[in-house]
């Protein structure tokens, strides 16, 4: 068995390197470690060993190895080629040596213990040059330097240099190399961090986000815009970049009463979320969910499992509330995401909110193919659209697989990134094999903050655990403040995003509002995403295209 070689293939610059590296390698034992071309910065001079033979029981050599014909011409070392270039490679071989020694010195991890020093030894050789066996200069006796009739032993003869050169010095134990050679590693490296790239492709998201905001520039003389797009088209972000800029005013444009609704829990407690960061002069009057607003003037509480009251009784409550709100509590405009799912019954309320019902802004986000309800509800007002068929926030991997559920054909913006995976699963064992792979994506170096779960079926326990209906406002809260992996049904989460995303298709057979489910679970995923569940559901949920991008067959 030879010596540790570093690198384990390495490729020397020359040749005459390659056949002393061979030489040596051939020769050396199990303990002793060979390095090749190693490089090393101090301040003011980088050094670079040819080659550096760590000898277990003997010492550490520095050998410098110089090709073609070398001489000596007046006292100075010459080389074919370089008549009037001079060069030492005895001193380049001396002062590297020095150089690393005094690196590996230095580092805490020798200088902690109560190693002493060992052997370090410098060396030439000169693979291509006949040298006398008398040959003597006093900075390099004839031992320390190996000419071509000495290479076919140069293992054995740097085992001599080291010897010969320095004796007062102990030699290196099995130990003491190992030690060397971690610290000519390096230390506290770096190390792959799955969440860079991730950061990388994030960074470049939001300038792509921040570019598209310019399309606001096209609404500011309309008062009447609805904004279409499918997920990953950035229509909340310009939601709340609109409610920002509409609110403050700017030049000639007064500062504005606003109010940003949406639909969901999860996605209200979003905006309230970016909101409190802006300056108290940025802030909406309103934020958060219809019903919210209904409740920001005196409506009761509802129950989620009962439509009657959603869809019938809060709106009728909302427009005798509205009829005597006065001026101060009315908006100059009104910004709506999830304008999909706007129940009919809800526009009259909402547009009896504004101070002028005929002039008064009224700005719709929509995306058909997320809609979460059964409520077809359209703006009583002509509403000039405004098309987004960019998608900016997933990679292209996850954006190709829902591509085909979302309302339009989308240009994919979002960057390169791992590959969607389908585990295949029935519906029963589905939420353990979800578990299974949210392990895997923590131990592949994802954050649990960065992970979410989520299922199309019944919730996952740990949610239920959780209580999201005895306290939604903190369960929401905990989708950013906690350092845990969240456990969402998938459409309950429009608008959200984690990195790392494992989609559990915990159901037995499509159903009303499975492709939507299915659209808004694979959506939620910017980086990394999972799908988990029986190829035949999924198949039929998503169509065709989608198990194809899946791999089902």
């Amino acid at each position: 068995m030879g010596p540790g070689l570093i690198p384990a293939h390495a490729e020397l610059e020359t040749a005459p390197e390659g056949e002393g590296w061979e030489v040596v390698r051939m020769e050396l034992g199990p303990d002793d470690v060979l390095m090749a071309s190693l490089r090393l910065s101090v301040e003011g001079k980088d050094h670079e060993a040819d080659i550096v033979a760590i000898i277990a029981g003997a010492g550490v050599v520095v050998v410098e190895v110089k090709g073609g014909s070398v001489g000596v011409v007046e006292g100075q070392w010459r080389q074919s080629g370089n008549d009037t270039r001079t060069f030492d490679p005895v001193d380049q071989a001396r002062t590297t040596k020095y150089a690393i020694r005094k690196y590996v010195e230095s580092d805490p991890r020798w200088r902690s213990t109560s190693r002493q020093r060992i052997r370090w030894a410098h060396s030439v050789a000169l693979p291509n040059t006949d040298l006398h066996d008398d040959f003597s200069m006093p900075d390099c006796p004839r031992w320390a330097v190996h000419g071509r009739g000495d290479i076919a032993d140069l293992g054995g003869r740097l085992y001599d240099v080291v010897v010969m050169q320095e004796t007062e010095n102990l030699p290196p134990s099995p130990q003491d190399v190992d030690l060397i050679v971690e610290i000519l590693n390096g230390r506290n490296l770096p190390v792959l961090d799955i969440t860079a790239d991730a950061r990388e492709r994030e960074a470049e998201v939001d300038r792509l986000t921040l570019e598209q905001a310019s399309l606001l520039q096209v609404t500011r003389l309309l008062n009447r815009v609805e904004v279409r797009g499918g997920a990953g088209s950035g229509k909340t972000v310009l939601a709340l970049t609109q409610a920002r800029q509409l609110s403050r005013g700017r030049g000639a444009l007064e500062a504005k009463r606003v109010a940003l609704i949406c639909v969901s829990r999860g996605l209200g407690a979003y905006f309230k979320r970016v909101v409190d960061t802006w300056d108290a002069k940025h802030r909406p009057a309103f934020v958060g969910s219809f019903a919210e607003l209904g409740r920001s003037w005196g409506a009761p509480i509802g129950d989620r499992d009962t439509p009657d009251f959603w869809e019938v009784e809060l709106p009728a409550l909302m427009r005798g509330l509205v009829a005597g709100l006065h001026d101060g509590q009315r908006f100059d405009s009104v910004i709506v995401d999830e304008g999909q799912d706007f129940a009919d019954s809800w526009w009259a309320p909402t547009m009896g909110a504004l101070k002028d019902q005929e002039t008064g802004g009224l700005f719709v986000y929509s995306d058909e193919n997320q809609r979460i309800s059964h409520r077809y509800g359209a703006p009583p007002v002509p509403l000039v659209p405004l098309i987004l068929d960019h998608n900016l926030r997933n990679t292209r991997q996850i954006a190709e697989t829902f591509n085909p559920l979302a309302p339009m054909r989308m240009l994919l913006m979002g960057g390169e990134g791992p590959e969607v995976e389908f585990v295949r699963s029935t519906a029963r064992d589905a939420i353990e094999t979800a578990d299974e792979q949210v392990v895997r994506l923590l131990a592949a170096g994802w954050k649990s903050q960065e992970v979410m779960l989520l299922t199309t079926g019944e919730r996952h326990p740990v949610q239920a655990e959780r209580g999201p209906e005895s306290d939604p406002a903190g369960y929401w809260r905990s989708f950013w403040e906690n350092d845990e992996v969240f456990y969402a049904e998938a459409l309950d989460c429009k608008g959200l995003e984690r990195r790392a995303v494992v989609l559990c298709v915990n159901e037995d057979n499509a159903s009303d509002w499975s492709r939507e489910r299915l659209y808004v679970g694979l959506s939620r995923a910017t980086d990394q995403l999972v799908v988990v569940g029986d190829p035949a559901v999924v198949a039929q949920m998503g169509g065709p295209e989608v198990a194809t991008c899946l791999g089902i067959p």
